[in-house]
């Protein structure tokens, strides 16, 4: 882990950087199905955003999330999409997001935590 001052790599350099160790561990296999399941999911909350007129996803959802902002609906909908598809796929150890308050475990056969919010990204 890069000390707390440094900054935190992007998920393609940090493949690039880690490729080695990702190949011995067999956690090449891992991370493409943990793309793919963020793929799906993106696809998903895409076509939802595309209909935001149509479906009731916009506005506050009344709840707060771990950062103590405002939840808005549509970043609680992306949550609950990504969640979904990375549960249901077993592609992670567990999952952290700024949306729940509790880390949410998944396949401790995995190697792979995902920290993430998934509608705009973390504001550093």
């Amino acid at each position: 882990m890069p000390p707390p001052s440094a900054p935190i790599p992007e998920l393609g350099e940090f493949i690039i950087a880690n490729k080695d160790k990702l190949r011995k561990k067999d956690s090449e296999a891992e991370m493409n199905k943990l793309l793919t399941a963020i793929k799906l999911a993106a696809k998903v909350v895409n076509r939802e955003i595309n209909m935001a007129g149509l479906v009731d996803i916009l506005g506050a959802a009344g709840n707060q999330n771990v950062q103590g902002e405002d939840q808005q609906k549509l970043d609680v909908f992306a949550n609950r999409k990504f969640i979904q598809a990375l549960v249901n796929r077993e592609v992670v150890c567990g999952i952290c997001t700024e949306e729940d308050d509790d880390f949410i475990p998944v396949n401790p056969n995995c190697h792979l935590v995902l920290l993430m919010d998934p509608l705009d990204g973390f504001g550093e």
